[in-house]
């Protein structure tokens, strides 16, 4: 497969472009690229003619193409996009009056197998690229005419797939979109949500570059999480709650909790009782996300009074927030990305 232009950072340009071109070619394509966002290197005419047709006789621009898109009654955007592979993976945006976020995949399909979540029933394909991850962001940016020097951006890698299974193509992919020189976001404007790989969650925390983190709690003792995540016979709650007070937070952030309620099953008080005390001592903030619904999946979404009252609980500990559904009329919100083709999604009540 020929290499992509998109995902390399200017080391990875200068050593494409061989020693026979001068060192500043490769900070131009990279400002053409990333910063400028110029869809071909043939448009960059400060490029010499014979430069840019070596370029693109060996190798790919390495943008994602757009197979489908589904439109969500409430204005989210999920995108379908193929890959050089053929395959194709999911990336959201959802447009709101004062930001607009920005969901993308680490993996095709996941490997973790989260009891509540579509992408689950999957597996893992793969692992992406960095340019893949790169080109995703590009993709929406480009497509809806968003700049980071204008708009409130942000970015979550919580679609496809376990983004700490995949550490060193995100970590180079944070590089390339934080860099002034590159895509331009702010660290504080990347968030990658982890279900607990503790190692690696370590590993971040070393990292001179990256997003801020968050973990999918979803259960309050270790066997209720067990059931839910099975991963956690890995990585228990005890040592995943010790590991988080360890984690080297920066002094602007705090880490996010991200609690799925599925109803009758980690939904009470006394779940939120045990979630507050367990969150207590660490400096970080709550989101809890009511099921979102899908075929397949043997829970049922809870009420908003019952998610309320458990907000209220946890709330007297650490801060807590609902995260508001987005597209799930089109398989969009957090759990659904599973690829669906065709239909719409029937809202739980």
């Amino acid at each position: 497969m020929t290499q992509a232009l998109v995902g390399m950072d200017v080391s990875d340009l200068r050593t494409a472009l061989g020693p026979e071109e001068p060192v500043f070619r490769a900070r131009q394509i990279y400002e053409a690229i990333y910063r400028q966002r110029t869809p071909g290197l043939d448009r960059v005419t400060t490029l010499p003619k014979a430069l840019r047709l070596r370029i693109e006789a060996n190798f790919e621009y390495g943008l994602p193409e757009q197979a489908a898109r589904y439109d969500s009654t409430d204005g989210t955007l999920r995108y379908l996009l193929k890959l050089a592979d053929e395959r194709t993976v999911e990336t959201v945006l959802m447009p709101e009056s004062d930001r607009n976020t920005i969901c993308i995949s680490s993996q095709i399909g996941c490997p973790v197998n989260c009891r509540f979540c579509l992408t689950a029933l999957m597996g893992l394909e793969r692992n992406l690229t960095a340019g893949e991850i790169v080109g995703q962001v590009l993709f929406v940016l480009e497509q809806n005419n968003l700049r980071t020097d204008v708009h409130r951006l942000n970015i979550v890698m919580m679609g496809q797939g376990e983004p700490l299974l995949n550490l060193d193509n995100v970590l180079k992919a944070t590089r390339i979109l934080t860099d002034e020189a590159g895509v331009g976001f702010s660290p504080r404007r990347i968030t990658v949500s982890t279900s607990g790989i503790i190692p690696k969650m370590e590993e971040m925390g070393r990292a001179a570059v990256r997003p801020r983190l968050a973990i999918s709690l979803n259960g309050s003792t270790e066997e209720q999480r067990r059931e839910l995540m099975p991963i956690t016979a890995k990585y228990h709650l005890r040592d995943l709650m010790e590991a988080c007070k360890r984690y080297p937070l920066r002094p602007w952030e705090k880490l996010t909790f991200e609690h799925v309620l599925l109803a009758g099953v980690n939904d009470t008080d006394a779940d939120a009782r045990r979630v507050a005390k367990l969150l207590a001592n660490i400096n970080c903030k709550v989101n809890l996300i009511a099921l979102n619904p899908g075929p397949g999946i043997p829970y049922a979404t809870p009420s908003d009074e019952r998610v309320s009252s458990f907000q209220a609980i946890v709330r007297r500990s650490v801060p807590c927030f609902i995260r508001k559904p987005r597209g799930r009329d089109v398989y969009a919100a957090c759990g659904q990305l599973k690829r669906m083709e065709s239909g719409l999604v029937e809202l739980c009540p």
